[in-house]
């Protein structure tokens, strides 16, 4: 990574920098939407599409749009599930810095990060398109944003000032007040860092408690949450060795095991996770299949049947392949695919699980993968699709 102090002297945070891209952005206007997404699933599940039957299907690209060269909104597009094929349909404004992405567990609402010092969070009815509201984080920089799944509340970390926020969310989608803010000052900050810098807010595999990744303190923190009020209860705290630099944390589907990608150390770590507590404990450091190169892992993602898991190597600039073991207990390093691109900041699957998308930051572009489940062999679906500083793939 870039030294930090480089990136306070320009200016930036040290996420901005490292992912520091040149070029130009298209702007694109915004066409009429397509038909609203057909998944009308329960809160918590999203229906699998698979088959030609299916045709087309949405993909949302989300970017910086402060940054030289960055795009102007959330970036539509549409990808074929059976080639990876991806076509652009244009863009959609009014969302600044929209970095992270997510949808609700009913498929009729996105949610993006507004990555700016007064951060916020904004959804959007995806039926037309329409911006339905932003609600302020109560922190700076919110990097990422995640639906409980019982859709009732959306979970947030700021980035900026090392912080959490959970807000409400009413029945047509929108957000209401915040419920909750709470800021990390306990660990003390890690070697090389100024303060907390929460990276990550998901809920874990039991529904109760929700995770918080930090890597300005190195620490995993559990909250309870209160399903009724949408408050946060500490409960336990789990610490990497320090310096390593936690970023992105993915459970097994088993709910006994996640795995922990530490960008700072360039490792990936097994951690066990006990679902009646929501204790994390990290175990020992491994490889990323870097080989020595300045490497940064970015996100880490787990096949639905548990068997293989890939990590975004940003720098290596390519993706780890993992076959995962004794029952999610044990990651092997299989090797690594080029991505096709430079920096790849966020990885996703689609619903199907058969397709993975990388959005790599600094080439603006969005590489497709077919997914060989049964041997975790990745292989690229054509040519990478280009979208202005590329910071997250969405496909739905």
């Amino acid at each position: 990574m870039d030294t930090e102090a480089a990136a306070k002297g320009a200016g930036w945070s040290r996420r901005r920098f490292v992912g520091a891209v040149a070029g130009t952005a298209a702007v694109v206007v915004v066409p009429s939407p397509a038909a609203p997404p057909a998944d009308t699933a329960p809160a918590g599940r999203r229906t699998p599409v698979s088959g030609p039957s299916s045709g087309p299907r949405p993909l949302y690209v989300g970017t910086y749009t402060s940054v030289e060269g960055g795009g102007s909104g959330i970036g539509l597009a549409s990808y074929d599930p059976e080639t990876g094929g991806i076509t652009a349909s244009g863009t959609l404004t009014g969302v600044p810095d929209p970095s992270y992405l997510a949808v609700h567990p009913n498929g009729r609402t996105l949610y993006a990060v507004d990555e700016r010092p007064d951060g916020g969070v904004t959804a959007v009815r995806l039926a037309d398109r329409r911006i339905l509201g932003t609600r302020g984080t109560g922190g700076a920089g919110p990097c990422h944003l995640s639906v409980h799944p019982g859709g009732r509340w959306l979970l947030s970390a700021d980035y900026g000032s090392g912080s959490v926020a959970v807000h409400a969310i009413d029945a047509s989608g929108a957000l209401g007040e915040r419920t909750d803010l709470v800021t990390h000052t306990s660990p003390a900050p890690g070697p090389g860092q100024e303060g907390p810098h929460a990276h990550q807010f998901v809920t874990g595999p039991d529904g109760g408690h929700v995770l918080a990744v930090d890597l300005g303190t190195d620490t995993v923190y559990t909250y309870r949450l209160d399903l009724s009020r949408g408050t946060l209860t500490p409960t336990a705290q789990a610490h990497t060795r320090p310096g390593a630099g936690p970023r992105h944390l993915a459970f097994h589907p088993g709910g006994r095991y996640a795995y922990l990608a530490n960008e700072v150390d360039d490792t990936v770590t097994v951690c066990a996770y006990h679902p009646a507590t929501g204790r994390l404990r990290i175990g020992e450091p491994q490889s990323t299949g870097s080989m020595g190169v300045t490497n940064y892992p970015a996100q880490i993602l787990v096949t639905a049947d548990g068997a293989h898991a890939f990590l975004a190597n940003r720098g290596h600039n390519s993706l780890a392949r993992y076959a995962v073991e004794a029952d999610g207990a044990r990651l092997r390093l299989l090797g690594t695919v080029p991505v096709g691109g430079d920096f790849p900041r966020q990885i996703a699957f689609s619903p199907d699980g058969r397709l993975l998308f990388a959005a790599n930051q600094r080439s603006g572009t969005v590489t497709v993968f077919h997914v060989d489940t049964e041997h975790g062999e990745l292989r690229r679906a054509g040519e990478p699709f280009a979208s202005p500083v590329a910071v997250c793939a969405l496909p739905l």
